[in-house]
C-alpha cells in the first residue's frame, strides 16, 4: 500500500518541475528512490518524459524554417504541461500513470 508521503512526493516530482524542470524532481527522486518502488516508478517516468519531450522540442526548432515547427512548439508546450497536471494528479491518487508519447529510455 502506498502512504501519503510517497503519494506526495510521487506528486511533487512534477509539481516541482514546472518551477524548476531538472534539479527539483532530481533531488526528489535521488533522495527518496531507494525507499519507494513508487517514487522510483513517477521520478523515471519524469525523466523519460523529460528526454523525449527536449528531443521533439528540439525538432520541432528545426523545423521552424519550415513554419510547421512554430504550430509544433504550441502544440508540445500545451501538451507538456497538461501532462504534467495529470501525472502530478494521478501520482497523488497512487495511482502509477504512463505519459503518452514519451521514449522510455530510463527503465
Amino acid at each position: 500500500m502506498i502512504n501519503s508521503e510517497e503519494r506526495l512526493l510521487g506528486a511533487a516530482i512534477y509539481a516541482v518541475s514546472l518551477f524548476a524542470p531538472i534539479l527539483g524532481p532530481l533531488i526528489i527522486w535521488l533522495l527518496k528512490r531507494k525507499e519507494s518502488t513508487f517514487i522510483e516508478y513517477h521520478g523515471k517516468e519524469y525523466f523519460n518524459f523529460l528526454i523525449s519531450y527536449s528531443i521533439y522540442t528540439i525538432i520541432s526548432l528545426i523545423l521552424t524554417i519550415v513554419v510547421i515547427g512554430f504550430i509544433g512548439l504550441w502544440i508540445l508546450g500545451i501538451l507538456a504541461f497538461v501532462f504534467t497536471i495529470v501525472a502530478a494528479v494521478k501520482a497523488y491518487e497512487g495511482n502509477e500513470y504512463r505519459i503518452p508519447w514519451i521514449i522510455r529510455f530510463i527503465k
